[in-house]
């Protein structure tokens, strides 16, 4: 049972002192405040009892290609606290590999484009308009649980809360407190952003796996600046293999294209995949977001940090009220959309990545409908039949004779004698 820290000293944030709170979010980004306003949303009396620790300040720069799908544009629009920051609207994706180019359409937008350094600073100012403590510019220095809470250390003074929720990313301090494992699904990224050259669309998100040595792909998304439209292009490298030399392709990759790395402001960072068997809460300690981990394959975040903070905003009222467990919390999340999604998507990396990649790619270019399906999982559209239908039929029998080829790997890694003798050990 968590107990309300109501007796507790309750200073204003330039005077830290020890602060008491209920509940205390550990980053301010879309998954730390969307949890905030999801909360807030549910239980407005929460409003007082919760504060955010955001270590920069806002606007502040966070590299991040922006790719937000109409899923959480939509989860955002429900909390009435959807940016009204420049964005550009995607209608479609496109898919280079070593054998050609496939290029998907709706007829509606499926997300939008946006730039991090406006958009978390104006869902801060939505949070702090709702009644939300938001601290900036505070570092946590160190999380130590206690008998009921946990105690804050940050560079501004100490905060006692009930509930730590972990909403820090790829480098999470909450994460490492709770002793949780940092995984095996981690990738770099290196991103730039450079001027839009003749004939590239400014409303599809393209992604080019061409380069079948590596775990990861190319990308080139339309990116709003300065009132404009530039290119943010990356690669992204799921890091199973061993390291590459990110520079040195993208510089490569540039080069072909006319444009200089050198010229660039680059970017790098590192993303975190989830991985179904972590648990996802510890004590008085959660992970949200990065903290807890996002699509392996794709690298895509924006869109299921929301999830993750409206799907813990309809999980803590109850654990706040007493009428909860913490502990419940990696299940809510496993049987959840996003739980379903992600771990299929965690299932699946050996199958995009690994030796099925060459059977992977001509799937989607031999069949256009499995990309448009795409689109629409990425808009949270329901899925158009035809679409739906030729997806099951060509996509079942690589995804199976993959599953079959790992099962079978894994069976003979247990029992070496399979491999000579060809049948069960007696």
């Amino acid at each position: 049972m968590v107990v309300p820290s109501h007796s507790l000293p309750r200073s204003p944030p330039d005077l830290l002192g020890v602060v008491g709170r209920d509940l205390a979010i550990v980053g301010g980004g879309p998954a730390g405040l969307t949890a905030a306003l999801a909360l807030v949303r549910a239980a407005p009396a929460l409003a007082a009892r919760i504060v955010v620790i955001e270590k920069g300040a806002y606007p502040r720069d966070k590299p991040c290609a922006g790719a937000l799908g109409g899923r959480g544009e939509r989860l955002l629009r429900e909390l009435d606290a959807l940016p009204q920051t420049p964005f550009l609207p995607i209608h479609g994706m496109s898919l280079a590999g070593a054998g050609g180019v496939v290029t998907a359409r709706l007829d509606r937008p499926i997300g939008r484009v946006i730039r991090r350094f406006d958009f978390d600073a104006a869902l801060a100012a939505t949070a702090r308009q709702r009644g939300v403590l938001v601290l900036e510019a505070t570092t946590v220095e160190a999380i130590t649980p206690l008998g009921r809470g946990a105690l804050i250390e940050t560079s501004r003074g100490a905060i006692q809360a009930s509930i730590v929720v972990g909403a820090d990313g790829v480098g999470s301090r909450v994460r490492r407190a709770m002793g949780t494992p940092t995984g095996e699904l981690r990738a770099r990224v290196l991103e730039v952003d450079t001027e839009r050259l003749p004939g590239e669309a400014d409303d599809v998100l393209c992604f080019d796996a061409s380069e079948r040595d590596f775990s990861g792909y190319h990308w080139d998304f339309p990116t709003p600046v300065a009132g404009g439209t530039l290119i943010s292009r990356g690669i992204y490298h799921l890091t199973r293999e061993g390291g590459i030399d990110l520079e040195a392709r993208l510089e490569a990759r540039l080069a072909h294209r006319g444009l200089s790395l050198a010229r660039c402001s680059k970017k790098r960072f590192a993303e975190r995949g989830f991985e179904s068997p972590t648990c996802l809460a510890a004590g008085p300690l959660l992970l949200v977001g990065e903290a807890a981990g996002i699509d392996p394959i794709t690298g895509e975040g924006i869109a299921q940090a929301i999830e993750y903070g409206v799907l813990l905003g309809a999980f803590l009222p109850a654990v706040l009220a007493g009428e909860g467990s913490l502990d419940r919390w990696t299940e809510v999340v496993h049987r959840s959309r996003l739980g379903r999604d992600l771990r299929a998507r965690s299932a699946l990396v050996e199958t995009f990545f690994g030796a099925d990649r060459p059977a992977i790619e001509r799937l989607f270019l031999d069949h256009p409908a499995v990309l448009r399906a795409g689109c629409r999982h990425f808009a949270g559209l329901p899925q158009a039949p035809f679409d739906l239908g030729s997806t099951a039929i060509h996509a079942l029998p690589p995804l199976f004779r993959s599953l079959s080829r790992r099962a079978r790997g894994a069976t003979l890694a247990r029992f070496p004698a399979l491999v000579c003798a060809g049948k069960p050990p007696s």
